[in-house]
């Protein structure tokens, strides 16, 4: 269900571009920018895809919906794009008449588009941060993406048993999430020494004996929660405690930092200095320390020549890593402090303050 308030506002931001950019005409068919603009809708076929199957064009008077006729029955009966003020355009699927369709209904010479097109212009890097500060409609809806995310994998962690193969605890963990109707676009799933040995571990069918660790990047209506939990059989050792504690303050150092008109670098640097105050000065260079999420996974990961602004409203995801070790949730920045989207619902939480900044954060679960 369309909520014309939303889709107008973002309409307008669109049109701020054809202004700005002196163009005709701005045509948007990724997956990300589909979602944005029609306040969560999907255009993709295989979730994968960063490409979708049907293209929004925006006109200085007009807005309109360009597909092949596989698509243009659902785009019409389920994304209810006529309903959003979409015109729909369909053609042959066995005749490329896209291109041409954008031409006629643009009127002009001057088309920009998210992605490469024959004689068009690739404006993505204009069109990206027209989704960084979000709707008082989508925060609600992120809210509810995080709590949904949060109880799948915590429930998922809470049935590990020693013997579990990592894919088959990816495999219950993606079976929560689609009762949520929630894509799980990236999973990790690392036993024992697999945890410390790679900061990319994907699954496979190694048996977890001790420890575990479990990660999602999940997505529902296009916004994507990305966290990470950890599973201990018995005590959790010293080594691994003293870790994981300093990997929870240098996430919650960056999370303190993220402040609306603030650049991101800011944040950055204060997490190297707490790298370097917890003893572990050389772990920030060994994996990038995440940055900005929403639509996409990352639309920027935050390094020492990164020169955004944080936006009012924008959602974070750091997940600093110390080797063996990582913290991970999602956030929203806002002037009031940082709002966690993602927080524990069934493990053990870990109450931090950090430059006044009260935080709770999921610990290590022990079984």
């Amino acid at each position: 269900m369309f909520i014309q308030e939303e889709i107008e506002e973002k309409k307008k931001r669109v049109r701020s571009v054809l202004e700005q950019s002196n163009l005709d005409a701005v045509y948007l068919k990724k997956q990300s920018n589909f979602s944005w603009l029609t306040g969560g809708g999907l255009n993709v076929v295989g979730i994968a895809m960063e490409l979708g199957v049907t293209g929004l064009l925006i006109t200085t008077g007009g807005q309109f919906a360009v597909c092949n006729n596989i698509e243009a029955p659902r785009m019409e009966k389920e994304e209810q794009l006529e309903e959003g003020g979409f015109e729909i355009h369909s053609f042959p699927w066995y005749e490329e008449h896209e291109v041409e369709i954008i031409r006629k209904l643009a009127g002009g010479k001057r088309i920009g588009a998210d992605h490469r097109l024959p004689g068009i212009e690739d404006i993505s890097s204009k069109i990206n941060p027209l989704r960084y500060s979000l709707t008082p409609w989508e925060r609600d809806r992120y809210k509810e993406i995080g709590r949904l995310t949060s109880e799948a994998i915590e429930q998922t962690a809470r049935e590990i048993k020693p013997g579990d193969k990592e894919c088959s605890v990816i495999g219950g963990l993606a079976e929560r999430l689609w009762e949520n109707r929630l894509d799980y676009i990236t999973t990790f799933c690392a036993a024992d020494e697999r945890i410390s040995d790679y900061r990319h571990p994907i699954a496979t069918e190694t048996k977890i004996r001790h420890r575990a660790m479990l990660c999602v990047n999940s997505r529902r209506q296009g916004l994507i929660v990305s966290l990470t939990r950890f599973v201990q059989f018995g005590q959790v050792p010293e080594e691994i405690r003293r870790k994981y504690d300093a990997n929870v303050l240098i996430d919650c150092t960056l999370m303190a930092n993220t402040v609306p008109g603030r650049p991101v670098v800011e944040a950055f640097k204060e997490a190297v200095k707490a790298y370097e105050q917890t003893g572990y000065p050389e772990e920030y260079k060994l994996h990038h320390q995440g940055g900005a999420i929403g639509y996409v996974g990352r639309d920027y990961k935050v390094n020492f020549r990164s020169e955004e602004v944080v936006q009012e409203n924008q959602a974070f995801a750091w997940n600093p890593s110390i080797t063996g070790s990582k913290s991970e949730d999602t956030m929203i920045a806002t002037s009031d402090g940082p709002i966690l989207l993602s927080k524990p619902v069934f493990f053990p939480e870990l109450k931090m303050e950090v430059e006044g900044v009260e935080f709770s954060r999921p610990d290590i679960l022990e079984l």
